[in-house]
């Protein structure tokens, strides 16, 4: 909802005299999607070349560089933008002082519930056959910690890019499920064009978690929720399970499984993300998200 600074102002400016938030939004989008993310990605490529081959290679080391290239961006575009609102660079979904507490650890055991429905549902209904352990002594911790680095960037990079500043400045300027909704939709759109092989099943989990990223940040009143289950599904598919993810066998996975269900079941070549019970399983996590946060107040961007 517009502030009355912004409703007394005109197409352009507000009451205030700054921009009205549709075109911050609008501005931080292009600035840090169009701008920053490939400006730090190639400059990133000079101190790391990548792997030969196109795409992203699904190690735990190349999904940290692009998600901290994601944070950076976010980081960079937020601060000119904090700046320029007077505020506090956390002041946007992030705050230092609320970082890994309660919803963060709520994320985390959301997300962790979700994929061990999904790993089991596939397990029971034949989907998938654990064989034992791909990995062995050592190699377990140094493999999790590993891929925890890399989730932890995954949660904090997409989150503070994607539903950081520019959800809550879209949120002022359309309200609240509108800018949710655009979000989402961006989200996927940027999933189908990055990710291979992505199909209507994958979109349509990609928007409700999105949804249930988002909704958490109107009951909870910051990112830190959606951080810690972003961090917590991504690990339990991509190491715990092991699930393919764009047609890619994530290497130094926990468990030696092998994937022979249909598509539906085990999200076929996209894992776990995109089997059938994605949908349902964001539903009834925003149902806890209602239950458990339903004495807060809707939260209102500043």
């Amino acid at each position: 909802m517009a502030t009355t600074a912004d409703a007394r102002g005109g197409l352009f400016l507000g009451g205030d005299r700054k921009l009205q938030p549709i075109w911050r939004a609008i501005s931080f989008f292009i600035l840090a999607g169009f701008v920053l993310v490939p400006l730090i990605g190639y400059l990133t490529t000079l101190v790391y070349p990548p792997p030969p081959g196109p795409g992203l290679h699904l190690t735990p080391t190349e999904l940290a560089i692009v998600e901290i290239v994601n944070f950076l961006a976010a980081l960079i575009a937020t601060a000119l933008f904090a700046w320029y609102e007077h505020r506090r660079i956390d002041s946007y979904g992030l705050p230092i002082d609320a970082a890994f507490k309660s919803p963060t650890w709520e994320g985390v055991a959301v997300g962790v519930a979700q994929v061990a429905v999904v790993g089991l549902a596939m397990f029971a209904l034949g989907g998938m056959q654990v064989h034992g352990l791909a990995l062995a002594g050592t190699a377990i911790a140094t493999s999790a910690l590993a891929w925890l680095a890399a989730c932890i960037c995954v949660g904090l990079g997409e989150e503070f890019l994607i539903r950081g500043y520019f959800l809550q400045t879209l949120w002022k300027a359309i309200g609240f499920w509108p800018a949710a909704g655009v979000i989402a939709v961006i989200f996927a759109g940027i999933h189908y064009l990055l990710k291979p092989e992505e199909n209507v099943p994958d979109m349509l989990a990609l928007v409700s978690f999105s949804l249930l990223c988002c909704y958490s940040v109107l009951r909870t009143g910051n990112l830190w929720f959606a951080v810690g289950l972003h961090i917590a599904y991504d690990f339990m598919q991509l190491f715990v399970i092991g699930t393919p993810n764009g047609g890619q066998i994530p290497p130094g996975r926990l468990l030696d499984a092998t994937f022979n269900g249909p598509a539906w079941l085990t999200g076929g070549s996209l894992g776990t993300e995109a089997n059938w019970f994605a949908v349902p399983l964001d539903l009834l996590a925003s149902a806890y998200v209602w239950w458990r946060y339903r004495s807060n107040p809707d939260y209102r961007p500043r």
